[in-house]
């Protein structure tokens, strides 16, 4: 588990607003992962429990877990890393009103090489997220929650969003899998980066 300093990505999202880009803090989560997994692909795998070998997916497609009446389905933004904010904003909206609607094709929610669980909607600060197999992790991201902060020896308000990794050992060793977390979090404190 991390925390994200979410002061700048708040910013960031009421700038795009502004200007009529409505973007929720999980399509920033969704485009800093996308990053993170390009340039740590060891966490971008998955684990065959029939033939016990490890699976190196060869494209970044993030699940992105939606309730349902039934319970959760989790429908795939696909090649995510070459979607910019915008794009995969209007299609996880997309597919989230057709994923309530049951109205997704099996192939827009099979498969997919990573997952994000988000329950900040609902007011939940930090939770662990079941992993979905054959994947090797998930990321479970919490509520914005307003609380102190130090910032240079002297305590502020702050506002601050945590971000748990569950990862499968046999898979991602914790050290790859904290290297990945950091920099989701270097992505989000640093929003800008994510609109390039």
């Amino acid at each position: 588990t991390t925390d994200i300093r979410a002061e700048k990505l708040l910013d960031a999202r009421e700038q795009l607003k502004n200007i009529g880009h409505k973007i929720s803090v999980n399509d920033f989560v969704v485009r800093a992962s996308a990053l993170a997994l390009r340039e740590h692909p060891e966490v971008n795998s998955g684990f065959n429990s029939v033939n016990q070998t490890l699976i190196r997916f060869k494209t970044i497609d993030i699940c992105i877990a939606v309730a349902i009446p039934d319970g959760l389905i989790t429908p795939i933004v696909r090649h995510c890393d070459f979607k910019n904010l915008g794009e995969i904003s209007v299609e996880v909206r997309h597919l989230a009103q057709r994923a309530k609607e049951g109205k997704l094709q099996r192939e827009e929610y099979a498969g997919g090489s990573f997952t994000i669980s988000n329950l900040g909607m609902f007011g939940i600060s930090e939770f662990m997220a079941i992993i979905n197999p054959p994947q090797a992790a998930i990321l479970a991201v919490g509520a914005i929650i307003d609380q102190p902060v130090v910032s240079g020896h002297v305590v502020v308000p702050g506002k601050v969003m945590k971000l748990t990794l569950s990862a499968d050992h046999r898979v991602i060793d914790g050290a790859e899998g904290a290297k990945f977390l950091k920099t989701v979090q270097k992505y989000l404190e640093n929003p800008a980066s994510l609109v390039m």
